[in-house]
């Protein structure tokens, strides 16, 4: 999954320019292939790896080196990896780190290999997309859709929403009938739990002109909108909690393993954690789309990986060799199944589409429908680094700021990071 911890595109850039005169320590320097796979987000992939590692070593001959690396330590080691002449031939790239480091030269144009990206998740291939070139294979993602307690709704005698109006019905149906229970978190640390609201009422966090200058959208009358009928749930309808004000998903996701939430946005991959953490809540819980304002689906965030061929591999044919096997029918079903994250094909993802399973269709449709990734600027991990999203949330929750001025403020902001150095 896409990490924060980036540093400024002007730093990677200097750093790249060792490349041009380094070289590649990977295939054809010895007989492996040196592939870097992150660690921290899925359980123990070694099994797995190693059945790829001997289905491509059967193919081609050559033998495959995986190293497992901690997300948190990622990018730095990329960075010094690419700069020192180091890099691996294939690497998995959180999908913010894409775009700065094919700016800035480390990762080959895969683009004719790939051939037709509307093959893709559009919210994954767009996020591996820089000038128009691909540069990010897309691997897998998660998606955030809507969980909730079915055991509530039936006692409540309530339907899934449809639209934005229904959503609110709902969710202030289900506060006034079970003062015991939070009926939906507006969780103010949660940037991607208002994203939603933003890209459905048409707005957008940032867009890029022609003369390559980015434009934010947070201050457009279409994402006030979406924002505020995001923190109206909180601060009008009453349906969520002063203490979420300051919530990370992972406090929501604690909440509603206590038992004390209804109705909340979460990840594709959450359910299965919740169940072994709260068995008893077993059938009872299943989860829907976001919806629209107005009926359809409000896009999603796709967080997920890109495989990557890094500059400086000797043979991009066998790196790209690698990425086929890996992302094959079967050993994506196989990597789906073992991390409940969703392959990046469309044609992968349609079975998921037509699952019975309450806690997968929903997701699957999410992501096939209406996923979406941020804007890919090499400079959009500072952002997140900053927080830029989560301040402006907090500022209305707490009544620091108004709608208006918090995305003034937010817009001011993310013009100037993602416009700096370009």
């Amino acid at each position: 999954m896409a990490r924060k911890h980036v540093l400024p595109v002007a730093a990677l850039v200097a750093t790249l320019t060792l490349v041009a005169t380094s070289c590649g320590s990977g295939a054809g320097e010895g007989d492996a292939l040196e592939v870097w796979i992150m660690e921290g987000t899925n359980p123990d992939a070694t099994a797995y790896f190693d059945d790829i590692g001997a289905q491509f070593t059967q193919e081609t001959g050559v033998d495959v080196n995986v190293e497992f690396v901690p997300w948190a330590d990622a990018h730095e080691r990329f960075v010094t990896a690419m700069a020192g002449g180091t890099a691996p031939d294939v690497a998995e790239v959180g999908t913010t780190w894409t775009p700065e480091f094919a700016d800035a030269g480390g990762l080959i144009d895969i683009t004719e290999r790939v051939g037709d990206t509307d093959a893709y998740a559009a919210g994954l291939a767009e996020a591996g997309t820089v000038d128009g070139a691909l540069y990010g294979l897309p691997w897998y993602a998660g998606v955030r859709s809507v969980l909730y307690r079915t055991d509530v709704f039936e006692e409540l005698d309530l339907e899934e929403p449809t639209t934005w109006e229904e959503l609110r019905d709902t969710a202030v149906a289900v506060s006034e009938e079970r003062d015991d229970l939070i009926a939906f978190p507006v969780a103010g640390d949660a940037e991607y739990s208002v994203l939603p609201f933003v890209w459905g009422a048409g707005g957008e966090i940032a867009e890029q002109g022609a003369d390559g200058t980015w434009t934010s959208g947070l201050d457009s009358a279409e994402a006030r909108e979406g924002i505020s009928f995001y923190t109206d749930l909180a601060l009008e309808d009453g349906v969520s909690s002063t203490g979420a004000t300051t919530w990370k998903e992972t406090n929501i996701q604690e909440e509603f393993i206590a038992g004390n939430v209804a109705m909340t946005i979460a990840g594709s991959w959450t359910p299965k954690a919740i169940l072994e953490a709260a068995p008893d809540l077993e059938g009872d819980i299943a989860a829907f789309p976001i919806p629209g304002p107005d009926g359809g689906y409000s896009p999603s965030f796709l967080g997920g990986s890109h495989l990557a061929v890094f500059s400086g591999t000797p043979d991009e044919d066998l790196a790209w060799s690698f990425l086929e096997t890996l992302t094959s029918t079967e050993n994506a079903a196989r990597w789906s199944e073992e991390t409940t994250y969703f392959p990046g094909l469309q044609e992968q993802i349609e079975p998921y589409t037509e699952s019975d399973d309450p806690l997968v269709r929903p997701f699957a449709v999410q992501m096939s429908d209406a996923g979406k990734g941020v804007p890919a600027s090499q400079n959009y991990g500072r952002v997140q680094g900053e927080m830029v999203v989560q301040t402006m949330v907090q500022a209305i929750l707490n009544e620091r700021a108004s709608v208006d001025d918090a995305t003034a403020t937010a817009t001011e902001d993310i013009e100037s990071i993602l416009n700096e150095d370009t």
